[in-house]
């Protein structure tokens, strides 16, 4: 008699219900980051952000009653942490909306998945399945449509696209190697809140050193737009969407976990129609769906995690 295996643990609803609000979340910022851009420059946005998540995430901890003490190891991964994901990471993301569309920017960020998954398999040990694969090469077949259209609708040409695309990237492999480094076992040694909320506001404060050193002393835009734009990026697209985001990742992997940012620019696309009149073309609507189908394959696949 043969025994069913069970679901793979990325089909539960425990890691199905936090996956879609990180995507819903992560896929409303980027309309809000292009509003960040113009008075103030972006490595101040970007370190405005994270003192406010890092701000929350310890008020959090405190609430949860969680003690930050960390060893040396722990404030050693913290900075990492707060280099790569939320120093680097960003300032080059917040630099190539300046040249590209945030379309084209969450579109490329969706190649995320795949250095995700290799470094996964080189540094973690982690099996990448068939069924993992085939999801993987469905999807970038829908982020491949998805980037010709938006560079088709670029209005700023080649030139200006390559270069954003050049500064997307970077920001990408900074994302991975910190999405990797949250899956290894010296991340589980330390409460998550507290270590997240630490390496914010280290990053913030590197962010903040770019910044001064780049454009000069901090400069505010007290438009009522950019101030909320800061809370809800601070709030809930870092302090909240991180977590559960890290919480996903370590439980199932940094290559499935990575699935968020396929899905992005679909959400980013929808919200775009409703506030932006975006319109769709055959090109956005087949990758989408490719983007959606190879979503499901991955998510489904159950090659066990080693």
């Amino acid at each position: 008699m043969t025994v069913a295996s069970p679901p793979p643990q990325s089909t539960r609803l425990a890691i199905l219900i936090p996956f879609a609000i990180v995507t819903l979340i992560w896929g409303s910022t980027w309309i809000i980051i292009r509003d960040q851009l113009g008075v103030v420059p972006p490595s101040w946005s970007v370190t405005y952000r994270f003192a406010v998540a890092g701000v929350a995430m310890l008020a959090y901890a405190a609430v949860r009653g969680e003690r930050i003490t960390m060893d040396l190891r722990g404030w050693g991964f913290a900075a990492a942490l707060a280099v790569l994901q939320f120093c680097f990471n960003f300032n080059f993301v917040y630099r190539a909306e300046g040249f590209i569309t945030s379309g084209l920017v969450a579109v490329v960020f969706a190649l995320l998945l795949v250095p995700n998954a290799l470094l996964g398999r080189i540094f973690l040990g982690q099996q990448l399945g068939r069924q993992l694969l085939i999801g993987s090469a469905v999807a970038m077949a829908g982020v491949t449509l998805l980037f010709v259209h938006e560079a088709r609708a670029d209005p700023e040409g080649p030139g200006m696209s390559l270069t954003g695309v050049a500064w997307t990237l970077a920001g990408v492999l900074s994302a991975s190697i910190a999405n990797v480094l949250q899956a290894t076992d010296t991340a589980r040694r330390y409460p998550m809140v507290p270590m997240l909320g630490i390496a914010m506001l280290l990053g913030a404060g590197m962010d903040g050193a770019i910044a001064w050193a780049i454009t000069g002393p901090p400069v505010v835009e007290w438009r009522s737009g950019y101030l909320i734009g800061i809370a809800y990026l601070g709030v809930f697209a870092s302090a909240i969407a991180f977590t559960l985001y890290f919480g996903v990742l370590r439980v199932i992997g940094p290559a499935k976990a990575a699935y968020s940012s396929v899905i992005v620019p679909v959400i980013a696309m929808l919200l775009s129609t409703a506030f932006e009149g975006y319109r769709w073309s055959g090109l956005a609507v087949g990758g989408s769906a490719l983007a959606i189908a190879g979503l499901v394959i991955a998510l489904r696949a159950s090659r066990p995690v080693r």
